[in-house]
């Protein structure tokens, strides 16, 4: 499954799941003082991108280390987010992190697992590895989301003000519902490579 700079935005942005997070986003930033967070905000972001970004171009060597093939990536990545999709449609009981009282989060929460957790490392992986010619147009598609869901952050509350929780709870079901076709088609398109590659 080949992937423009559209597509790959539209993806990374469904992985990463801003306003799917606002419930997590909300109270994590409650703890930090108002004059704080738009700080706190543009640096847990940024430390995300680096994460995502280290991944992308160490991804093809971590491949060759790990003696894994693409078609193994690409079936992984999109068992990955057909399970993050499936959480995103009928709800989770995670809970919130925690963060120690009158302590900024610095890393975790916010940065990991939340903006670069395991499915938006394993997307970039695989962006990366099945189009490594278009490695520029997969860091402009991260920018892209990395800004919208720094946007989500710095606004979070007012957002959740404005549109009210039952708006949030039904777009994130239905970025769900994208994300479990997309999931679908990258599991089928690794199983196809695998079961037609030349032996």
């Amino acid at each position: 499954m080949d992937h423009s700079f559209l597509s790959a935005f539209i993806l990374l942005l469904l992985v990463l799941d801003p306003l799917g997070s606002l419930p997590v986003f909300i109270p994590i930033m409650r703890t930090v003082p108002p004059e704080r967070r738009a700080w706190v905000a543009v640096r847990e972001v940024g430390i995300a991108f680096g994460v995502l970004v280290a991944f992308m171009f160490l991804g093809e060597g971590f491949l060759h280390v790990m003696r894994l093939s693409e078609r193994a990536l690409e079936v992984a990545g999109g068992v990955i987010l057909l399970m993050v999709a499936i959480r995103m449609i009928f709800g989770h009981a995670g809970g919130v992190y925690g963060v120690p009282e009158g302590r900024e989060p610095l890393i975790f929460p916010l940065a990991v697992p939340l903006l670069a957790g395991p499915s938006a490392m394993a997307t970039v992986l695989l962006l990366a590895s099945r189009q490594p010619d278009k490695v520029l147009s997969w860091v402009g598609a991260l920018v892209g989301a990395m800004a919208v869901s720094g946007a989500v952050l710095l606004l979070c509350d007012r957002i959740r003000r404005l549109i009210g929780d039952s708006v949030v709870s039904a777009l994130e079901k239905l970025m769900g519902l994208v994300l479990t076709a997309i999931a679908v088609e990258m599991i089928l398109a690794g199983l196809k490579r695998y079961f037609m590659a030349p032996l």
